[in-house]
């Protein structure tokens, strides 16, 4: 039997915006491995072995798969929203460079992100460039951080922010907080999209100047909009272009 690897993304948390693809993926899989939060939306079934892992132990999990796949097993490995943002994809990949390479068939299947079902949910604010940023420190220092997100606010992107505030580091959100509102003065609309597209999905818009940090957590996505970024009614949106100086 030839095994392989499919690397899903769960979409945000809906199940109606898992895709097609993904789904047919799992209906054909002998094991599925990921975080445990994920693995648990994945319905048991016979023939199908869940293997659900705590969350930093990316690199085993992506071994764990690659080992099962020479085994023969058709492996989904699972992660919210799209495997290649902060996610997935990018370990399995390093794990397979690790080892030198790898003859297992793997696929890569998008999902929708976080970062795109919050800004639909609050109009079009990434409606023009923009970059996403993890502000997570657990795999770069946070000094990177911070000279990445203030090139970005001077560049004038709109921006996402992932892992916003932990309880390891609440601290952190709020220097984020300080150096926006240096860079993009006070009235810059900032989006908080808390678990977004589920039945606890709270999205709130406020100016820099507003905000404060313990409106994020974990579970949120934070949206700051680039300097023509505006209201109209209970909508954000940005501008698809910049006016001609």
């Amino acid at each position: 039997m030839s095994g392989w690897i499919a690397v899903a993304g769960l979409g945000p948390g809906a199940e109606a915006l898992v895709t097609p693809e993904v789904s047919a993926a799992l209906a054909e899989a002998t094991d599925v491995i990921g975080y445990v939060p994920y693995v648990a939306r994945v319905a048991p079934r016979p023939g199908l072995a869940l293997h659900p892992s705590d969350n930093r132990v990316e690199l085993d999990r992506a071994a764990h798969a690659l080992d099962l796949a020479a085994a023969g097993a058709r492996v989904v490995i699972v992660s919210s929203g799209d495997p290649g943002v902060f996610a997935m994809a990018s370990a399995l990949f390093e794990a397979v460079e690790a080892r030198g390479g790898t003859g297992a068939d793997i696929r890569i299947l998008p999902g929708i992100t976080a970062m795109l079902a919050a800004a639909a949910r609050a109009g079009a604010p990434l409606g023009h460039d923009f970059c996403a940023i993890n502000l997570s420190d657990n795999l770069k220092p946070f000094a990177l951080v911070e000279h990445r997100l203030r090139h970005a606010a001077q560049g004038d992107f709109a921006m996402a922010f992932y892992n916003p505030r932990s309880r390891a580091r609440p601290h952190q959100f709020a220097r984020v907080l300080e150096i926006l509102r240096e860079e993009c003065g006070p009235d810059r609309l900032i989006t908080f999209a808390r678990a977004v597209t589920t039945a606890q999905e709270r999205i709130e818009t406020v100016t820099l100047n507003e905000a404060r940090p313990e409106m994020a957590d974990m579970r949120t996505v934070v949206l700051v909009g680039n300097a023509g970024t505006r209201r109209v009614g209970r909508w954000i949106y940005t501008p698809r272009g910049v006016p001609a100086p």
